[in-house]
């Protein structure tokens, strides 16, 4: 079975990045790449050969984002056609638009604004609290797919800007060799350039790299138009 996922363009360029690093997982080896923005999605890369995402048949599945629901029991649909009379078009109106961060916090899409005001309101605690513990699982069953990790890749808008964010997703998962060095996290991205904000003496680099996705869809172009006048 072939899956399709979502943030392809994202994820070429990080292993491309990874490359360029000298990373060695990046060629060989087990990776798990965190695309986390207002649209978030992860990737299980072996030998620098994709092997799962969280994403599937629409960007709506995997975890929760901004707007979007992420996965859903697919009894979801019929208990909400039967109590609210919700049809097809309202139904793909609410988990794409209306659920998410916005949906349980019932205020805010942006992670910003709920990091500013967990402290007096336990819905947005409550949104916060679910993204870090989704991105979690996820990178437990990628790094269970994978057979164990070596390199953790955070990118996109929360990826790379929230410390707070990251910290809390990694927490726990010492067991699987991950843990971030506290002043490094706070550091973050070093002139938009990638950085290792693990701990030295772990076993999983973790590093935190602005994506470039514009970059990806230029070379892609060149290489059709090159391809097309050849």
């Amino acid at each position: 079975m072939q899956r399709y996922g979502f943030h392809g363009l994202s994820y070429t360029y990080l292993m491309g990045e990874l490359k360029r690093l000298g990373d060695p997982a990046a060629v060989r080896g087990r990776v798990i790449l965190a695309h986390l923005g207002n649209g978030a999605s992860l990737a299980a890369v072996r030998d620098g050969v994709g092997v799962d995402t969280s994403m599937g048949f629409t960007p709506t599945s995997g975890v929760v984002m901004s707007t979007r629901s992420g996965d859903l029991d697919p009894g979801v649909v019929s208990f909400l056609a039967a109590t609210e009379a919700i049809d097809v078009a309202g139904y793909q109106r609410l988990v794409t638009h209306e659920s998410g961060l916005l949906g349980v916090s019932e205020t805010s899409s942006d992670i910003r604004d709920l990091l500013a005001r967990e402290h007096d309101d336990v819905r947005a605690a409550e949104a916060v609290a679910l993204f870090c513990y989704q991105v979690k699982k996820w990178i437990g069953a990628f790094a269970a797919v994978l057979g164990g990790l070596d390199t953790l890749v955070f990118a996109g808008g929360i990826g790379e800007n929230a410390a707070t964010v990251r910290a809390r997703i990694c927490a726990g998962l010492e067991h699987l060799g991950i843990e971030l060095d506290p002043l490094r996290n706070s550091r973050g991205l070093d002139s938009r350039s990638a950085a290792v904000v693990s701990s030295g003496s772990r076993v999983v680099t973790v590093r935190v790299v602005h994506t470039d996705e514009e970059s990806v869809i230029a070379a892609m172009t060149i290489d059709e138009l090159s391809l097309n006048t050849s």
